[in-house]
Formats: structure tokens, C-alpha cells, sequence
């Protein structure tokens, strides 16, 4: 119960709905136990009066005695139909307040569990698959919701129903109470048991379905590859192989689950037979009355359920811990980037100093930068060049702050980055990424998730300086078009001008570009640029690229490689160098030019 003491919290908020759940569930049994006594002395009463109505039979008292017997066995009925509906009644209580409660913990958990998500570095989302993050915030809250809500419910039933029905078994005759529930504990055991089995096949069913899961989701978001390579009979083949092991361990599941209802009963109405008989040669050797034992066979098929349950019940905590246990591994992890107790939030300007920086991947080991050293005015437009792995998103990384250096300093307009709240930082800078991720929702929304408030002109302006209007206005929707699971019906080019829109429309004094152009055709790109160019103007900008812009006039240019600068300076200063700069332009101008003879 380590694991689930940490939903203790949960219970203690709502704490008067769990108090009148077991309010409810107790009054719900003391009515439902008033059912068996009624029918105890119904059987008494007939017990004891049949003799006097052999008596009476053959005299005028025998109309009398009928109707004042049938008066009081209608009395009966109606007292025990109505404690029946009295125990219904609470017992909707018990469900409405500790069911609904579990609904609320859900709710609760899966945010809690969520927001920690978002608190996380990306380091944490690198080591771990999206998958795994899915299963814990959605069958691993589902398991412990069981736990909180119908685990707890039945297990206060049954321990309540237990102690009242053992006592007043007791009162009568402990003897026949003994042999009644002696076959109870055997049969809770075989359940835990059985529920054992039943639990590791529905384990390996659930992974096998996950399986199926992945294979069709992956051929529908691959389906242009399987369809180019003609790889749709193999995939179906893999497709068709899962999906018979799937079968496989659920006819099996079927198989046990078969066996085990009738099992079940057998083993009850062995318990009530044992109860029938050792109770009949009580009440032949006059020990207890037939209302007794009439009493005492209802306590039993009261019992059955809540006895049947405990197994179950302890299959779902067991299942529940399990699955907190994997909750709390993540709800304990505490992110690397987070505010220093004396960070503050500030208005960034744009001055920008990277001063002795070295930075190697935690999850990977490599070392992208290596004693960097970097200054940026602002208002500067300054270009990162260099071939892939040089350490150019690395930069931007780290300016953002998704990752701190392990030597050196970032800092921004004087102050260490470190020392800005992380909201603040993010909020005044605009970054680009290379790898483009859009929203399964409309090219509007996709476009404003930068500023969620920006009206409809200041949108179409953002798509306008990106050179994506045109392209926009020509789908049937317009801005409203629904572009689909990560962008999936656009282009490569149309996905990295709408992020480039987005990321215009955020409109601060920083902005970073990582290499956000290279799906771009030239004549796009050269009319983006001049956009660009306009709209920087009074901005501090970092443009990542590994291509040479010549229509942006940068006021610094920068050379990567192996995560060091190996050169630095303006475009004819670098050219004058004749190195790794120069050599790139050199290839750039002859591809163009070889472009510019074939067409």
C-alpha cells in the first residue's frame, strides 16, 4: 500500500463525500440485514402456528384465524419490501457519492499527471517514448480510478456486512456459524487465485492490443511509403500475425473466464447445501428453528458477493499499485530547468553573450558546443552556418533554455539566463524549430497558437510576411482548413511557412530561425527573405541555416564546426578568408548556376 498512500491527498479533499459513502453503505446494510430477520420470524410464525390452525380448522375460528394470519404475513412483506427499497436507495447513495468521487480523483490525477508533463525539461521527453507517457496518463489512472472508487466501496461493504451478519450468526448458533463460512475463505482464496490468471492474460492482452495499435497507426501515417515500395501484402502479413496472437490469448482468456462463473457457483451452492444440512440436524436435535435456518441460508447468499469480490477486489489494488508505482516515478522526477528562487521576470531588449559555453547531450553523450564564445547586439541580425552535428540547433536550444550548459554562461542583455523566469524568457523570444510540429486543427489556429488573442487581420498579416496567403486562400476552407495529424495533407514547404507564420505572429525582440527554410523552394525563399528582412528590421535575429542567404545583409556571420566557431565576420570579410565559408558559397553559386542551365 507504499504506492497508494500518495493518493491519500485525494481522499482527504474529498473527504466528506468518502464519509457519507460509508455513511451510506453502512445504513444500506442494516436494511438489508433487517430482510433476513423478518423472514426468521415469518418461519417462526409459521412454525408456531400451524399446530394452532390444525386445531382451529374444523371450527368457526378458522375464517378469523386465516385473515388475522394473512393480515400479519402481509405485514411482513410489506416491512420487508420496504427495507428492500430503503437498501436500494442507499445503496444509490453509496454509488453516487464513493463512484462519483473516484470520477473526481480521475479528473484530478490525470491533470496533476499532465501538468507535471508540461513542467518536465526535454531531456525527460527524449528518454522516454510518447507511448509509455500515454499508457501512464490513461490505463494507469483508469487502474487506480478502480481502486479509489470501487475497490474501496466493496471492501467497506464487505468488512461492514461481514462484522454485522459473523455477530448476529453468532448470537444464534456459533457451531452452524462455523461450518457456513468455513467454506467462504477457501473460496475467496481460489478467486485471488483464478483473478491471478485472468489478470496476467488480460496483461499480455492489453500489450498484444497496444501492439495492434502501433502496427495500424503507423501503416495509415506511412501509408505513402508502404504504397511507393509496394509493401502493402507484407504489411498486412505483420498486421495479420499480431492480430492471431491477439485471438489466441483471448480465446484463452474466454477459455478461463469460461470456467471460472460455474466454478464459482458450484462452490456457493456447496456452501448453502452444507448450511441446509448441518442446520437441518440442528433443528431436528431442537438446537435452533427453522426461521434460523432460513436465516442463516440467506446470510450465506448475502455473503456470496461480497466474498466473491475480495478476490477481485484485490486484483484491482494489486493492479492499482502497480500502476501508481509507475505514476509516482514520474511525479517524483523534478526537472533540470526550472526558476531559481531569485529569477525574475525582465523585458529582453536583444543583447545576447554566450561567454566559454560547452554543452554535451545527457541522453546521448555527445558534445555539441565546446568553449563557445558568441556576442550579439541588439538589433544585430547574425547567421549560424555549418554542415549537420556542427552544433547550430544546439544554440538555439540554449538560448531558449530547453537545456543549461554544463560550463560556461548564456546570458541576455547583461543578465544571466538562469536568472530570468522561464515564462518571461519564452514568452520574448520567437523560436522556429527545424523540426516542424502543427496541430491536427485549422491553419487559423495553428497560426494564433502563438498568440491565442490575435485577431483574424493580424493572423492573415503573420501567414502574408511567410509567404503561405496565397497557398491558404487557395484551399476550399481558406484559414478554416483542417490540415490534419501534424500537418499531414500539406507540402514540406507549406508546413515550414505556416511555423513560420506562427512564429512571426508572436511578434517579440528576439527571434531565432533553425533552419526553417530548407523545404522552401528559391523562389519562395528568396520572397521570404525579403520579407524577413523588412520585418527584422529593428529586431535581434539568429538565423540557423546551412545554405548562404545573399539577399539578407547579416551584420555577422558565424561558421560552425564540431562545435567551435572556426569563423567569423561578414560575408566579404569571409569570403576574403578563403576557407570552409567560401568554399560552401563557391558549391552554392555553381549549383544554382547549373540549376539555372538545366531549367
Amino acid at each position: 500500500m507504499k504506492h497508494l498512500a500518495a493518493l491519500n491527498k485525494y481522499f482527504i479533499t474529498y473527504k466528506w463525500r468518502f464519509l457519507l459513502g460509508l455513511l451510506f453503505t453502512a445504513i444500506s446494510i442494516v436494511f438489508s440485514i433487517f430482510q433476513p430477520i423478518m423472514v426468521r420470524q415469518i418461519f417462526d410464525l409459521l412454525e408456531q402456528n400451524l399446530n394452532t390452525y390444525g386445531l382451529v380448522s374444523d371450527t368457526k375460528l378458522r375464517g378469523a384465524f386465516r385473515n388475522d394470519f394473512t393480515a400479519v404475513l402481509a405485514f411482513y412483506g410489506i416491512i420487508i419490501l420496504v427495507f428492500a427499497l430503503l437498501s436500494g436507495f442507499f445503496m444509490f447513495l453509496q454509488r453516487q457519492t464513493l463512484v462519483v468521487m473516484s470520477r473526481f480523483i480521475e479528473y484530478d490525477l490525470k491533470n496533476d499527471v499532465y501538468e507535471h508533463y508540461q513542467r518536465l525539461d526535454l531531456n525527460f521527453f527524449k528518454m522516454h517514448r510518447t507511448g509509455d507517457l500515454m499508457s501512464r496518463i490513461t490505463e494507469d489512472v483508469s487502474r487506480v480510478r478502480m481502486y479509489v472508487g470501487p475497490a474501496v466501496m466493496y471492501t467497506t461493504r464487505t468488512l461492514i456486512m461481514l462484522v454485522i451478519i459473523v455477530y448476529l450468526m453468532l448470537e444464534v448458533n456459533p457451531m452452524l456459524t462455523l461450518y457456513t463460512l468455513f467454506p467462504l475463505p477457501i473460496l475467496a482464496i481460489t478467486i485471488y487465485y483464478v483473478n491471478h490468471i485472468i489478470h496476467q492474460k488480460s496483461e499480455r492482452i492489453q500489450a498484444q492490443l497496444s501492439g495492434i495499435t502501433s502496427i495500424a497507426q503507423e501503416s495509415y501515417s506511412g501509408i505513402r511509403v508502404i504504397k511507393s515500395y509496394v509493401q502493402e501484402d507484407n504489411t498486412v502479413n505483420f498486421f495479420d500475425k499480431a492480430s492471431e496472437d491477439y485471438k489466441q490469448s483471448s480465446i484463452s482468456l474466454a477459455k478461463t473466464d469460461a470456467m471460472y462463473q460455474p466454478a464459482m457457483a458450484l462452490m456457493i451452492g456447496l456452501s448453502v447445501i452444507l448450511t441446509i444440512f448441518t442446520g437441518g440436524l440442528q433443528v431436528m436435535n431442537g438446537t435452533i428453528t427453522v426461521g434460523n435456518l432460513a436465516e442463516f441460508v440467506i446470510y450465506v447468499n448475502m455473503l456470496t458477493f461480497p466474498i466473491f469480490s475480495i478476490g477481485w477486489v484485490a486484483s484491482m489494488v494489486q493492479r492499482a499499485a502497480a500502476s501508481q508505482q509507475r505514476l509516482n516515478e514520474f511525479l517524483q522526477i523534478r526537472p533540470d530547468i526550472k526558476d531559481s528562487p531569485d529569477a525574475q521576470a525582465v523585458i529582453i531588449k536583444g543583447g545576447i553573450r554566450l561567454e566559454n559555453v560547452s554543452f554535451t547531450y545527457p541522453h546521448t553523450g555527445i558534445t555539441a558546443l565546446k568553449h563557445f564564445n558568441l556576442s550579439i547586439q541588439p538589433g544585430q541580425k547574425v547567421a549560424v552556418i555549418g554542415r549537420t552535428g556542427a552544433g547550430k540547433s544546439t544554440l538555439a536550444q540554449l538560448l531558449i533554455r530547453m537545456y543549461d550548459p554544463q560550463e560556461g554562461r548564456v546570458e541576455i542583455d547583461g543578465l544571466d539566463i538562469r536568472g530570468i523566469k522561464l515564462e518571461s524568457l519564452r514568452e520574448q523570444i520567437s523560436y522556429v524549430p527545424q523540426d516542424v510540429f502543427l496541430f491536427s486543427d485549422s491553419i487559423t489556429n495553428n497560426i494564433r497558437f502563438a498568440r491565442p488573442d490575435a485577431d483574424m487581420e493580424t493572423v492573415k498579416r503573420a501567414a502574408r510576411q511567410a509567404s503561405i496567403e496565397k497557398d491558404i486562400t487557395q484551399f476550399r476552407e481558406g484559414f478554416d482548413t483542417m490540415i490534419g495529424e501534424r500537418g499531414v495533407t500539406l507540402s514540406g514547404g507549406q508546413k515550414q511557412r505556416i511555423s513560420i507564420a506562427r512564429g512571426l505572429l508572436k511578434d517579440p525582440n528576439v527571434m531565432v530561425f533553425d533552419d526553417c527554410l530548407s523545404a522552401v523552394d528559391a523562389k519562395t525563399e528568396k520572397e521570404i527573405i525579403s520579407n524577413l528582412y523588412d520585418y527584422l528590421q529593428h529586431k535581434t535575429a539568429i538565423i540557423i541555416t546551412h545554405r548562404i542567404f545573399t539577399l539578407f545583409e547579416f551584420d555577422k556571420i558565424v561558421v560552425l564546426d564540431e562545435g567551435a566557431i572556426v569563423e567569423e565576420g561578414t560575408h566579404e570579410e569571409l569570403l576574403s578568408l578563403n576557407g570552409y565559408y567560401a568554399n560552401l558559397y563557391a558549391r552554392q553559386q555553381s549549383g544554382e548556376e547549373d540549376i539555372v542551365m538545366a531549367s
